[in-house]
Parts: C-alpha cells; structure tokens; sequence
C-alpha cells in the first residue's frame, strides 16, 4: 500500500484511493498542479500546505506570485489564518516578490526574502529553508507557486535544471512537495520537461480536476468548485 498525506482538498482524497493507494498525495513525492490561469492552482497548494501545518508538518513555502501579506491576506479569505503557524515557526515562507510588491519586505527567522531574477539565492536558501523545517520533523511538504513566474524572469533552461535541483532536494530530505505552472505560458518543450520531473501530475481546468498521472492509481477526473473555504471535489 503505498503511505499518503491527507491532501487537504475536501473529496481529493477519496478520488485518488484505490487497492494499492491510500488516497491524498503520495508521501515523499513531487507533483505539479497545472492548467490555464485562475482555474485554482494556488488554492490547490495553499489547502494542501495548511493541511500539513494542522497536521504538525511544518511547510517550506515559496512565493513567485505574491508577497507575504497577499499570502496571508488570501489564506485568512479562505478561513485559513497562518499567523499561528508563523509565530511557532512550523511555515518558512521563502518571499521573492514583496520587494516589488509591498515595498521593504517583513523579515524574521522563518520570513526571508530573495529576488525573482536570482535563482542561485533562492536555491542557497531553499536548502537553509529544507533544514530548518526538518530539524524537528522528518514528514514536512512544501510548495513553489508558481514556476510560471520564474520561467518568465529567467531563461528557461536554467529554471528547469533549478526545479530539478529542488525537488532533488525535497525529496532526499524526505518531503513531499508541490509545483504549479500556468499552461501554455513556456514553450511545449519546456512543458514537457517539466511534467518529466515529477511524480504526480494534476490539472484543473475551472470545471474538471484530472489526475493524470499519480503513484497506484491510473487516470481520474472530477468536477470541482471553488468555494468560500476552497477548492472542493
């Protein structure tokens, strides 16, 4: 049977049991959540971190889409307030937008800052990020919204070789992780590489939610809404 987290998305974890999978995401796996622009993808993930942090699975979060109070702001909307999970340091937020965004970024142990254009500092501090939430629990997930962003302010290829690095890394230290991708915003070439990297892929498309690929289960599909508390199958 092969071991899942509780995804965090009210139905997903029913449509993805089966006889040799527990039903959620897969634990210590990758997967990419994708499809066209608005569809859900980044509540997708924000349901899915905030699962793991009731469930004392502290979560390494990086931001390429929105600063740290657009974050904040949008999980208290969905009656997900995170200012608990801040405090306690169990979220460690890697920000690479508030300094455009919102001005001079808030910083602490667990908040820090990097920029879009420099993937090098963001991955030197993914792996700071990686250690300091698994110092006191070896089950953590983690979540990069959104690749599309760092493919559009940096050549392609590097960013695919970064993404390979990191979900490397996750995963050697025993995570399960998250990625999202706007559809058709890279080259196909690059689409496709990126759907190799991982584990499990996941499409929403504003209507249907499809599991199109994922460790014990074949081709699933379901409709889907987006609600007051989330997304819900």
């Amino acid at each position: 049977m092969i071991p899942c987290i509780e995804s965090g998305i009210p139905g997903f974890d029913d449509l993805t049991k089966s006889e040799s999978a527990m039903g959620g995401i897969p634990e210590n796996s990758s997967t990419l959540v994708y499809g066209p622009a608005k569809t859900g993808k980044t509540i997708f993930s924000n349901q899915f971190a905030y699962q793991g942090l009731l469930n004392d699975e502290p979560c390494l979060y990086i931001m390429t889409d929105q600063g740290i109070k657009q974050f904040e702001d949008m999980m208290f909307d969905f009656q997900r307030p995170i200012n608990k999970f801040i405090e306690d340091k169990t979220l460690y937020t890697i920000n690479t937008t508030s300094n455009i965004s919102e001005g001079k970024p808030q910083k602490n142990e667990n908040i820090v800052s990097s920029y879009i254009n420099n993937p090098t500092d963001i991955m030197v501090k993914v792996s700071y990020g990686v250690k300091y939430v698994n110092k006191n629990n070896p089950r953590f997930r983690s979540v990069l919204d959104s690749s599309t962003t760092l493919l559009a302010y940096n050549e392609n290829m590097l960013i695919l070789r970064v993404l390979k690095a990191y979900l490397m890394r996750i995963n050697e230290a025993g995570g399960t992780s998250i990625i999202t991708y706007t559809e058709d915003s890279a080259d196909k070439k690059v689409e496709t590489i990126l759907k190799t990297m991982v584990n499990n892929i996941v499409r929403l498309d504003g209507k249907e939610l499809t599991v199109e690929a994922m460790k014990g289960i074949g081709k699933r599909s379901s409709p889907y809404q987006i609600t007051d508390e989330g997304l819900v199958i």
